[in-house]
């Protein structure tokens, strides 16, 4: 068996264990750790839970190195939880309606005041929905700033990037800063600033010349706006309160957000699994980590094998991008008419002649940690055995979107 040929690693490991299921390939994610390890410099890199989604591969990660400090969770239940099972530095990085949870919030903050977890907010509108849960009298609710990072090109009549937060300027979050500072119920003590329009986009998609130098071209021009920006925006926000961090970019903009000087600390998450909407950067070397195994059920002709179910589209906007791939045996590919289904998904190429029922085919999905909401377990394959088996969200009884 070639030491590079995956499929007779996989076949060979998961012989004995019957399909579907899904896996992490233990030695490319920690392949990819050091990637990303050097990508961030000496910049601390937060590990994004929702990318992972696996509470046994969270502290691994976390233990693996120490440059990977905290969690940047997304639901407040799920970093509750966390919180609850031992896990420190967390901050939550979507605003929050939840007042159940608000209250919890406020009895941790009430126990730990500076390790509590921190939540986003980005208007006044969550300043009062906070403190008509929790009150002015009760230790403050540690807050995060989200400043909007989108590109404005054309005289700001076109918006390019993630739709968040409505503090945008220097200004602007200087004036939240001041309104958190007067408020007793609160307490300011991060900046995050997720330049998805960057991080998020390939920039090298087969076939696709045109729209790559343009991906590229916003890339570069915004990325340029955005550096000064956010150095103007960490200087105002200080000048009125001290921040503990300032995080900023993902995956695909580690050695760009972590060369900036107002960056304290990075976030990266879908890099460890490698998924397959990462293959599209020109800037990412990583190996593929992650995937589940369908097992073939039919052979409507010599040319076709149809497996069960695999249909686990990603979210985002619809398109052949968000479908998961199939990787293993190498040649094969989706049915356009069909795509990946509910509960068949055929598959073509020369690979498929060569599948009877009982074989199995090997997908990636398009992104990371959404992938475990589809399965219980996953499988740690290490050395070419596999070392353990571990719950994901999922299998632990909990579905937090």
């Amino acid at each position: 068996m070639a030491a590079d040929d995956p499929h007779a690693r996989y076949e060979a490991a998961f012989a004995s264990v019957p399909a579907p299921f899904a896996f992490v390939d233990l030695d490319a994610m920690w392949s990819n750790a050091t990637d990303l390890l050097r990508m961030a410099g000496a910049v601390p890199i937060r590990v994004a839970s929702k990318s992972v989604r696996c509470r046994a591969l969270l502290r691994r990660i976390l233990d693996r190195d120490p440059g990977f400090r905290g969690l940047l969770t997304f639901t407040l239940p799920e970093t509750l939880w966390l919180a609850g099972s031992g896990f420190e530095n967390l901050v939550l990085a979507y605003p929050t309606a939840d007042r159940e949870g608000l209250e919890e919030l406020a009895a941790l903050a009430f126990a730990d005041p500076d390790r509590a977890p921190a939540v986003m907010v980005d208007s006044s509108r969550h300043l009062d929905l906070i403190e008509s849960v929790v009150g002015t009298d009760a230790e403050p609710i540690r807050l995060c700033l989200e400043l909007d990072v989108g590109w404005w090109p054309l005289g700001g009549r076109l918006k390019i990037g993630p739709k968040r937060s409505t503090v945008r300027t220097p200004d602007a979050a200087a004036a939240l800063a001041r309104e958190i500072f007067t408020r007793p119920g609160v307490r300011l003590v991060g900046l995050m600033a997720y330049e998805g329009h960057i991080a998020g986009v390939g920039d090298d998609v087969p076939g696709s010349r045109l729209r790559n130098a343009a991906v590229r071209a916003m890339q570069r021009r915004s990325g340029r706006e955005l550096r000064a920006r956010r150095a103007a925006v960490v200087e105002a926000v200080s000048a009125v309160t001290p921040l503990e961090f300032v995080n900023g970019g993902g995956t695909g903009s580690l050695t760009a957000t972590s060369s900036e000087p107002a960056v304290t600390e990075v976030t990266a998450g879908s890099g460890f699994y490698d998924s397959a909407l990462f293959d599209h950067y020109r800037s990412l070397d990583l190996r593929p980590a992650a995937g589940f195994a369908m097992p073939v059920v039919r052979k409507p002709s010599r040319a076709i094998a149809t497996v069960l179910g695999g249909g686990y589209v990603a979210s985002g906007p619809s398109g052949k991008d968000r479908l998961p791939e199939p990787y293993l045996p190498p040649g094969l590919r989706l049915d356009a008419l069909e795509g990946a289904g509910e509960v068949q998904t055929p598959v073509l190429g020369a690979a498929a002649a060569g599948l009877e029922p009982g074989d199995r085919v090997y997908f990636r999905h398009a992104k990371a940690g959404e992938l475990c909401e589809r399965f219980a377990s996953l499988y740690l394959l290490e050395g070419g055995r596999i070392a353990d088996e571990v719950p994901t969200y999922r299998g632990e009884g909990k579905t937090f979107l």
